[in-house]
Formats: C-alpha cells, sequence, structure tokens
C-alpha cells in the first residue's frame, strides 16, 4: 500500500496530509510505525556504551516520534470526525498500543539503563531541563511497573489492554446515544418561547432529516438553549431524561458495566504499582498530593458556596412558584435561571448573540494573543484538513512561522460533544538545535450558520472559545528541548491555568468594547449591555460552583475505593454527590455513565483541578488588574510560565510568575461568595 502515512509528508510545515489519507491506511501504518520505534529502543537498549543522558533518556525522547503522530491523528479524528470504520479501528489500535507502552515500560534492560542514569548521573553536568526529564522518566517507569515481578508486570499488561478498550468504548457508547435520540415537534404551540434563532436551526435540522416541522437533539447547540427557552415543561423534562440516562438504558451502548470494570480495573492496577487507590496513585504527580488534600480542598468550597447557592434556588423556586410549579425539578432550572437572569439584569442571551459573530469573537481572541505575546495569525488555503469546515492558521512570531492552529467549531454526527484543545505534533528540539514547532486543534460544538446568518454566539460560548483558546496558547507558545515536557504536559492540575485565565477577557468592559459588535449593523454592543455581562459575571456562581464540586466529589469517591459491587450507578453517584444536590431526585437518571471525562478522558481522580486551578487564574488575573491587563511586562512574565511547559515544578513556576504562592481570596471575591 502507497501509506502517506509513512512517507515524509510534503506538507506546509509537515502537516498531516489529511487530503491523502483513508481509515484504511492507519493500522498498517500504525503497526508498521510500532515495529520502527521497537528498533529504536532496541538501539538503545543493545548500546555497548555505560548508560548515560544522551545515549538513553534523550535517546528515547526522540524514539517514536513518528508513531506519536501517526496515532494522535487517528484518535483525534476518531474524536472529531469518526465513522463506523474508525471506530471499529480504535477497538482495535487502543489494545495494541497499550501493549507497545508496556512494551517498553516493561523492558527490564532498557530500565535498568534508565536507573543507571537516574542513579549515578551527575547533576551538575545536566541542565535543569534534563534533571527534569530523568525524574519523569524513572517515575514513569516506576509508575508502569517497572519494578513489578515478571508474574505482576504481565498482570499490569492485561489491565493495561483491557482498560485502553473499555475507555473507548465508554465513549463510543455515549456518541451513539447522543446521536440516535432526536425530539421531533410539529406542532408549533410546543414551540413557545423558543427564539427564532434556534427554531431557524431545529427547521434546519428537520430539513436534513426530511422531517417536517423541528428537531432537538442532545448536542449542545441544540440541547442547551431548549432547556433554557422551552416553555414546555413537559417537553424540558423528556430531554432532560434523555441526556441524563444517556448510555444508562438497557440497550446494547449502556455504560453502567464499563463504569464498574473501569474503576475495578484501575483500582487493582494502583494496588499493583502499591498505591491505596487510584487517587493515591494519580495524585502523586499533582499539585494537590492526596485524596485527603482534594478532599479538604472541595469541601472547604462546598461550605463556603452552598449557602450562596441556596440563597440562588430559593429565588428560582419563588419565580416557579408563579407559574404554578410548587416543586421545582432539575429540567426546571436553566429556564427559571434564565428568567431570572433577565428580570435581574435585563441581559439576554438571544439579544446579545447577534453581536457575538463567531469569526469575531475568534479574531478578538487572536488579537489578545498578539497584544500579550505578538502572535499573529495568518488564514491558510494551501494546508490539508480533514473536513472543509476546517480552518488552518500559521502563527506567526516577530514574522516567524510559530505553530499551526486547526480550528473546527460545529456539531456533527461524527464529532463527540464538548469543547477541547488537542495536538497533532508537539514541540521540541532536534539534536541540532533546530525547533519542531507544534500544531494545535481547538474543536467546538457551536451552531452553525443559518442561511446568511452567520455562527452567532451566546456569551457562555465566547468564554468557552477563549478557554479553549488558553489552552491552545500554552501549545503553541511551547519553548522546550524534550517534548515530554512541552506545552500542556505539566501536572494536571495545572494545565487549566492558561485557559481559565483567558476566560478573565471576556468580563473586562474596555477589550468587549472592542469586538461586541452587530453582526448586520457593525453597531457597538451599548455600554448599558456591556455593564450588565460585568455586573452578572457571579450570576448563580454558588448553584455552578456546587454543581463542579459535586462531579469533583464524585469522580474522588470512584476513585478511593467507595464504588462497590452491591451498589448501583445512579445510587452510588447519589449517595456521593448528597450535599451538593439543591433540587429533587429524577429516579432512573444519573451522569456517570456518561461521565466522558473520568471514563474516558484524561481527568479520572482529577475533575477537582478544574477548581483548583480556578484559585491559580483568579490569582494570576488579579496581578494583571493590578498592572493592566495587557501590561507587557506581565504579560512577558506569563508567556514564560505558557512556554516553560512542565521544565519547572508548577507551583515553583508559578511563585517565578507572581512572586509568591497562589492565594485563594481572589477566586473567593470573584465569585461573590466573600464580601
Amino acid at each position: 500500500m502507497n501509506n502517506p502515512l509513512l512517507r515524509p509528508f510534503g506538507t506546509p510545515f509537515d502537516s498531516v496530509p489529511f487530503d491523502r489519507i483513508t481509515a484504511a491506511h492507519f493500522k498498517p501504518a500504525i503497526l508498521q510505525l510500532i515495529t520502527e520505534a521497537k528498533a529504536e529502543i532496541d538501539t538503545i537498549v543493545t548500546n555497548p556504551a555505560p548508560a548515560d543522558f544522551a545515549n538513553t533518556i534523550a535517546a528515547m525522547e526522540h524514539a517514536g516520534k513518528k508513531l506519536n503522530i501517526a496515532s494522535a491523528t487517528f484518535f483525534n479524528l476518531d474524536s472529531a470526525e469518526t465513522n463506523d470504520e474508525i471506530q471499529q479501528l480504535a477497538q482495535e489500535l487502543s489494545p495494541i498500543l497499550a501493549e507497545y507502552g508496556n512494551d517498553i515500560m516493561l523492558n527490564e534492560e532498557l530500565f535498568q539503563r534508565v536507573k543507571q542514569v537516574h542513579d549515578e548521573a551527575d547533576e551538575s553536568t545536566l541542565t535543569d531541563e534534563e534533571i527534569r526529564l530523568l525524574d519523569k522518566t524513572y517515575k514513569g517507569f516506576a509508575r508502569n511497573g517497572a519494578l513489578l515481578s515478571a508474574e505482576n508486570k504481565e498482570k499490569l499488561r492485561e489491565i493495561d489492554k483491557q482498560l485502553a478498550t473499555l475507555t473507548m468504548k465508554f465513549s463510543q457508547n455515549v456518541l451513539q446515544e447522543t446521536n440516535a435520540y432526536r425530539l421531533h415537534i410539529t406542532d408549533s404551540e410546543q414551540l413557545t418561547g423558543l427564539p427564532d434563532s434556534i427554531l431557524a436551526a431545529a427547521k434546519a435540522e428537520a430539513d436534513k432529516r426530511q422531517l417536517d416541522g423541528w428537531v432537538f437533539t442532545l448536542h449542545f447547540p441544540s440541547f442547551v438553549p431548549f432547556m433554557k427557552y422551552a416553555a414546555n415543561r413537559d417537553l424540558r423534562r423528556e430531554l432532560y431524561l434523555a441526556s441524563s440516562t444517556r448510555a444508562l438504558k438497557s440497550n446494547e451502548y449502556n455504560n453502567e458495566g464499563i463504569v464498574r470494570d473501569i474503576v475495578s480495573l484501575r483500582s487493582e492496577r494502583a494496588k499493583l504499582l502499591g498505591f491505596g487507590t487510584h487517587a493515591d496513585f494519580v495524585l502523586q504527580e499533582r499539585m494537590a498530593s492526596s485524596p485527603a488534600i482534594v478532599l479538604d480542598f472541595l469541601n472547604d468550597l462546598l461550605v463556603k458556596a452552598k449557602p450562596h447557592a441556596q440563597q440562588e434556588i430559593d429565588q428560582l423556586k419563588t419565580l416557579a412558584h408563579e407559574d404554578g410549579i410548587d416543586k421545582m425539578m432539575p429540567y426546571d432550572h436553566a429556564y427559571y435561571a434564565e428568567k431570572l437572569r433577565e428580570a435581574k439584569f435585563n441581559l439576554s442571551d438571544e439579544k446579545l448573540k447577534p453581536y457575538f459573530p463567531l469569526q469575531r469573537v475568534l479574531n478578538a481572541a487572536f488579537d489578545a494573543a498578539n497584544r500579550l505575546y505578538g502572535l499573529v495569525f495568518k488564514l491558510r488555503a494551501d494546508i490539508p484538513k480533514y473536513h472543509p469546515e476546517v480552518d488552518v492558521y500559521d502563527v506567526l512570531e516577530n514574522g516567524r512561522h510559530k505553530a499551526l492552529l486547526y480550528t473546527d467549531w460545529h456539531p456533527r454526527e461524527g464529532k463527540r460533544a464538548g469543547a477541547w484543545m488537542t495536538t497533532y505534533r508537539g514541540q521540541w528540539k532536534e539534536e541540532d538545535g533546530e525547533q519542531v514547532r507544534p500544531h494545535i486543534s481547538i474543536v467546538c460544538n457551536f451552531a452553525r450558520p443559518v442561511g446568511d446568518t452567520p455562527s452567532l454566539l451566546t456569551f457562555n460560548e465566547v468564554t468557552t472559545l477563549f478557554h479553549e483558546f488558553g489552552h491552545a496558547l500554552h501549545g503553541m507558545l511551547a519553548d522546550t528541548t524534550f517534548e515530554s515536557l512541552s506545552g500542556t504536559n505539566v501536572y494536571w492540575d495545572f494545565v487549566e491555568l492558561p485557559s481559565q485565565f483567558m476566560e478573565n477577557y471576556c468580563y473586562e468592559s474596555e477589550f468587549l468594547r472592542s469586538f461586541a459588535r452587530h453582526y448586520q449593523t457593525d453597531e457597538s454592543l451599548p455600554e448599558t449591555e456591556i455593564d450588565k455581562i460585568v455586573a452578572a459575571a457571579n450570576f448563580m456562581e454558588g448553584y455552578q460552583t456546587l454543581r463542579q464540586l459535586g462531579f469533583g466529589l464524585l469522580d474522588i469517591a470512584y476513585h478511593t475505593g467507595k464504588f462497590d459491587d452491591e451498589t448501583s450507578v445512579e445510587h452510588f453517584e447519589k449517595n456521593m454527590t448528597r450535599d451538593t444536590q439543591l433540587y429533587p431526585d429524577v429516579p432512573g437518571t444519573a451522569q456517570s455513565a456518561s461521565f466522558s471525562h473520568i471514563f474516558a478522558g484524561g481527568y479520572s481522580a482529577g475533575y477537582y483541578s478544574y477548581k483548583w486551578a480556578e484559585v491559580l487564574d483568579a490569582d494570576a488575573f488579579s496581578y494583571f488588574k493590578e498592572t493592566g491587563i495587557f501590561n507587557a511586562e506581565t504579560a512577558a512574565k506569563f508567556k514564560r510560565l505558557l512556554s516553560s511547559g512542565g521544565t519547572v515544578d508548577p507551583m515553583e513556576l508559578y511563585i517565578q510568575f507572581r512572586g509568591r504562592k497562589p492565594e485563594p481570596e481572589a477566586l473567593l471575591k470573584r465569585a461573590g461568595l466573600v464580601g
């Protein structure tokens, strides 16, 4: 087979040749590249020279680069543009790649060389980054079974293969359940309250399916506005139940058994490696170094936030009571929260959306990156892409290529829900010092254009775009020698700092004025509306905090041995999150079966990190507020933090930027949880 993944790409910046790749290319390419990567490892193992940093640690860093790019390309497509063939391949390739990873981590001769360098290297001859990589490499082996007996190494291999298959199946089941549901409405009287723009999108969805009337789905641009605006309570309940029972129903896509197996296997793996629980294992390499620290952090926030959250819900109940609802339910929350927001601030997402056309919001993010870090984004038409809706930008710094940025904004049946940043190629320096620059992607699910109307964002989607762009900046500004310490390769509870930091700009009046303009008239968003956005920044913050804390507590509960064989996923979830719940229970529902962050993503025993990073980002942005939100000196310090990746301990890196450790007061003040 003439396989483009196995030849020089011959594209601008060696970008992935999506226009020449088919699904059939991936398996043979990945199998061959595994063979080549193993040969590179064998060369290190059989080197007759004594092990040292250059011939062992650095050599390992440069092994398997082609495999990394091919597998990243495959799994990114499985998330953003999948189909039945790719999903089947994912089931086949995931355990094969897990086995390859174990072949390296459980290679006794290779580990002995790593151990020799770790034990005997003269650190005075190494740079700080090399010392950091050496420590990370040694720990990587130890944390992946290198110190185990031969029998236990085989057990570990089997566990990892099973986990790779199960997490992939979990994600695919959620996607299948999301795509399978539709709410088809033909009676216009059932659409009371829904804005024209939402109805137009629902009509376009129905037309696409060759149906009369309107179709709503579980994809965010359809689900969220329906729950927010639809006056028909029965239909809100129906849509809520469809979302909250995804992968929990009695069909082939049920994830309850998969959740149980994943939790059990993670626990077994942790114990095999000498840890009490999976959370103990994960948190050894986090800023929050133990489950106890995480629980103290979450419960302290719970105590502070719950009274505020209860007050917020009491206000919503008053509104609902006026509509004759005596017992408010979870599927009423978004509807009455929007009513209260409009009443309290005279602020409506639908009225704001015309001022936030997608391209203009993106250009504003580009402008912020230019003012902060000197980056320029140039749209390229000559770089292959995996879907016609994708755009590719050449990112320039001082006129020189810095990175590629792919953007993919709209929902499709082959794309999973949510928003994320990912990498096709990381950043590193070749042995001759030549820079290899990163290829970064942002993937979201914003409403697509309808007719002559461009994609218009809710304000929450504006902050989502800035959030993912913050992650992208972390990747694009990377400037390290070694890829495994580059960009977002940092402690997981530090990785959300750059993304959440960027959200702050969306609430700055001066910056909002620079880009919020009506897509038809070019009229600036009225000053009164900008004031309302800023004033409403803390709206329902207590409730939102409790919701995040509930997810964090549930995650830690699953991964500290509290889940047992006798308890259903539904009852376990409700027991573990009871203190964070402000509405009556809806029997038969649970988020766990579709909780992709912890069962198919990288957030197991790490969901708390969103709140942890909020402490960091609020404290960091308060520094910018003190000096000026585009202050060049402060921005240069933060740019060093971003470009340093994982080469420095995150707390030390933060102190270098801020001059002290982060303090929680800025977050509590911003959230309105203290006076």
